[in-house]
């Protein structure tokens, strides 16, 4: 039985992970749950799945501070402090952490575990666009297990069985565009959060579907590859698959290519995560029919319509603190754009000028990331307030 911790369990990720648990209870038991503030949510999980351990990371969901109602024998905790700590598996015995915590958050959640031996499914991918070095390092030096989520790092690990670095020419991610491919510059300067949030093939969280709608996303899986493969930025690329059906490709020094291909479900991920390296057989997952998708489409990234790609690709050939810079901003650019406090185009615009007035330094430490972290959100909070429209104002 594989005991498993899910940080994050109330979002979309997380649904998803108890989905893939709840078919195979013979298999995967949960050990502990964490949320954010969604007391009510995580209440409902703690009486379904009997976790040993239940956290309410942030402040407002702990108002009351004692257990919700039902919750059996579930021993609840309280603040960020309690999610590190689960995640290293102290005070519950865990097997497998899934990560599934927003933004860089994260990162400290994932040095944890991977300090204490603990398989991390990860799918923070902030973690390792913000402290890579530290999070290779933190893997080495406690002999913990890193198994990517992100449908295209999971579709990644698969080609390379068998395979050793060595023979790796290079890689190329999928991205399917978000709901703006084709759209060029000027076109996007009029869209909305409702229209960024209309994600036409996947079904994810407010945060990931900007991302994936600026293209950011793709950038931070670019610098994600880069330190789960070892690979240099060079032999990474990236193209436009609108249908999500190839999720990755590996290109050998033979000149073989092999792709993984999947319907576009992050429960196959999640559940290869968790079994790695065999696999469970699971027949609710649909059966693959290529006839019913026919074509498959492949196109280059606009790199002038969508900036914020290039922009976080630069930030990991930089190396040092500017990814955690990238990501800094990044995050406060989004939450305006939800807030309606900026348009589209600002949110690079915002980004950029953070990374230019900030530069990189060398992330020696998680103190010294963190330092950083604030100092982007400082500086981009300004840029937000300057450039910034008042909710609801259309900029004309």
């Amino acid at each position: 039985m594989i005991r498993v911790a899910i940080l994050g369990s109330t979002g979309s990720i997380g649904r998803s992970a108890l989905e893939v648990i709840r078919r195979h209870p013979n298999r995967f038991r949960v050990a502990a749950l964490t949320a954010n503030r969604s007391r009510t949510a995580l209440a409902e999980q703690v009486r379904e799945f009997g976790p040993e351990v239940a956290v309410l990371a942030h402040p407002d969901g702990a108002v009351e501070g004692e257990a919700p109602a039902g919750s059996g024998a579930t021993e609840w905790a309280f603040g960020a402090e309690a999610v590190a700590r689960v995640a290293g598996g102290e005070g519950v015995d865990v097997d497998v952490v899934v990560n599934a915590l927003v933004g860089a958050a994260g990162l400290r959640a994932t040095l944890e575990a991977l300090l204490a031996g603990k398989r991390l499914a990860l799918a923070n991918k902030e973690s390792l666009v913000a402290g890579g070095d530290l999070v290779i390092q933190a893997r080495d030096q406690g002999g913990g297990e890193l198994i990517p989520i992100d449908s295209e790092h999971s579709a990644i690990l698969q080609c390379l069985a068998g395979s050793t670095p060595e023979e790796v020419r290079r890689m190329v991610l999928t991205a399917s565009g978000g709901p703006f491919r084709g759209l060029s510059r000027q076109a996007l300067a009029d869209v909305r959060p409702r229209d960024a949030l209309r994600h036409p093939t996947w079904d994810m969280g407010a945060k990931i579907s900007i991302d994936s709608a600026t293209l950011a996303n793709k950038a931070l899986e670019v610098v994600e590859a880069h330190f789960l493969y070892d690979l240099p930025y060079d032999a990474i690329d990236a193209v436009i698959h609108p249908q999500s059906i190839v999720h990755s490709f590996v290109e050998f020094t033979d000149g073989s290519v092999m792709a993984q291909m999947g319907d576009p479900t992050m429960e196959l991920p999640i559940l290869y995560a968790l079994s790695y390296p065999r696999r469970v057989a699971d027949s609710t997952l649909q059966t693959f029919d290529p006839v019913r998708w026919g074509s498959l489409e492949f196109e280059p990234i606009d790199r002038d319509a969508f900036r914020m790609f290039g922009l976080g690709v630069e930030a990991g050939r930089i190396g040092g603190t500017a990814p955690a810079v990238f990501n800094a901003a990044n995050e406060v650019a989004v939450q305006a754009f939800l807030d309606e406090r900026i348009g589209f185009l600002t949110m690079a615009e915002l980004v950029m000028d953070t990374m230019e007035v900030l530069g990189s330094g060398h992330a020696d430490c998680l103190d010294t990331l963190l330092d950083w972290d604030l100092r982007a959100r400082d500086v981009a909070e300004a840029g937000v307030a300057k450039r910034g429209r008042k909710k609801g104002r259309r900029k004309s």
